[in-house]
């Protein structure tokens, strides 16, 4: 029916990550066939909580068709009629990805995207969802996704579940020092190969991440002044709307990417060309989650890396605003970046280095 492993992450997404409560509703939602069994177990223990699930199953070539042929009036005719109206009913969205082929939508056109960011997912799920429930997000591994991360599939299961069953409770005292450090922080400085970047984060809000939105988890995220921005960046691979890149370069200059180069360039002008937010930055975040080593072109996981930061082209988010506004949010990896806080070097690589930072390397957290 389902394994242990399901058994045990459906529970601390649903007592922990939702903290759900009995008579409450929750909206899981399956996004490719692959992950039933979690979908199963899900199911029994939304039952045995006393709590009232609603079950949404997607097979993810569907979805693509109805992207690739839909536009304002379609989406927002299933806006509206259908997924807004039962959102709005919802107190809990539990979301999981199960594709087993993340390029499904690479060849869908830059107009059908928008017409579904804008009608369809910005309403139900950023305006909706994302501010009204108590939700979180999280992949399904297969054979599909264990080859992304170049391991054999058993492997890649172990790890998996390693990843995503994290004691978040430890993880989450940890960030603690890192997080009193920033918030007294102005100005930030990524230094490292093909990498030398400042920006600052003066009286900005910080939020950690452990395991309430996401699974896995493992971040501390706020957001940069807008215009404060001068540098250059290099990122690790990535897929964004099922377009792969292995590689994207930024220059910018006062807040505004003003040159770029990437494996992609075709697709990743067309991705900066989305409006005007979408040349800015809406978001700056620290990795930390200790299992998670390499990029694997999945960005639940990727934007988690130990020793990673991510300065994300686009939205921000209401909760660490900066005033960025765009229908995109491309959270792009930099891995092994030097790091500096107004001129003092905490994070040499990907390891901490000041006394009461290195609590959050690996061979410290792991073992606790």
């Amino acid at each position: 029916m389902y394994s242990n492993e399901d058994k045990q992450l459906a529970e601390k997404v649903l007592e922990f990550s939702c903290d759900l409560e009995s008579g409450q509703n929750v909206m899981l939602q399956l996004v490719g066939l692959n992950g039933i069994g979690l979908l199963r177990a899900l199911v029994e223990h939304t039952r045995k909580m006393g709590a009232n699930p609603f079950i949404q199953i997607e097979d993810t070539e569907i979805r693509r068709m109805l992207i690739e042929s839909g536009d304002k009036d379609f989406w927002t005719t299933q806006a509206e009629v259908d997924q807004l109206p039962l959102m709005k009913q919802m107190d809990a969205f539990v979301g999981v990805r199960a594709s087993l082929n993340i390029y499904e939508q690479s060849e869908v056109s830059k107009e059908a995207n928008k017409a579904y960011a804008d009608y369809f997912v910005d309403p139900v799920h950023y305006k909706e969802r994302v501010n009204n429930t108590s939700w979180v997000v999280l992949r399904y591994p297969s054979e599909a996704f264990a080859m992304n991360a170049k391991m054999p599939t058993q492997k890649f299961r172990e790890f998996y579940y390693k990843a995503c069953l994290l004691d978040y409770t430890e993880l989450a005292e940890a960030m603690k020092p890192l997080q009193d450090r920033l918030e007294d922080t102005d100005m930030i400085r990524l230094k490292g190969e093909e990498t030398d970047i400042s920006f600052s984060v003066k009286d900005q809000t910080w939020i950690p991440c452990f395991g309430e939105k996401n699974i896995p988890d493992g971040e501390l995220f706020s957001s940069p002044i807008l215009s404060s921005v001068n540098g250059h960046i290099s990122y690790a691979p990535s897929v964004y709307q099922g377009k792969p890149f292995e590689y994207v370069k930024l220059e910018v200059r006062d807040g505004v990417v003003v040159d770029s180069d990437s494996s992609n360039n075709e697709q990743l002008q067309e991705i900066l060309d989305t409006d005007a937010g979408a040349r800015q930055f809406g978001e700056f975040s620290f990795g930390l989650n200790p299992v998670i080593k390499e990029p694997m072109y999945d960005i639940l996981f990727d934007e988690k890396i130990y020793g990673s930061n991510h300065l994300t082209l686009g939205n921000d988010y209401e909760i660490a605003p900066n005033g960025n506004e765009s229908n995109i949010h491309w959270d792009l990896v930099c891995i092994g970046a030097d790091v500096y806080l107004d001129g003092e070097k905490i994070r040499e690589g990907r390891k901490f280095i000041t006394d009461d930072l290195k609590g959050l390397n690996p061979e410290n957290l792991l073992q606790k």
